[in-house]
């Protein structure tokens, strides 16, 4: 809430541990508190929390293909 932008968490957490972990929060009233990939803790106080989105990474691919008929 009231921020310019968004905040961007990537964690190896799984998509339902970061939702039950979210629930306990916001049921509380306390803090979120996550880890990123980098093992840096991040905590967020729930009733700032306007939404949460919850996806997969997108992981570029790099490599070279052959194309079909060549």
């Amino acid at each position: 809430k009231h921020v310019q932008r968004e905040l961007v968490i990537e964690t190896p957490e799984t998509a339902i541990a970061v939702e039950q972990g979210l629930t306990e929060a916001l049921a509380s009233a306390e803090l979120l508190s996550l880890t990123d990939d980098k093992g840096r803790r991040i905590l967020v106080q729930a009733s700032k929390i306007t939404y949460i989105e919850i996806g997969a990474a997108d992981k570029g691919r790099v490599g070279f293909g052959i194309a079909a008929g060549s």
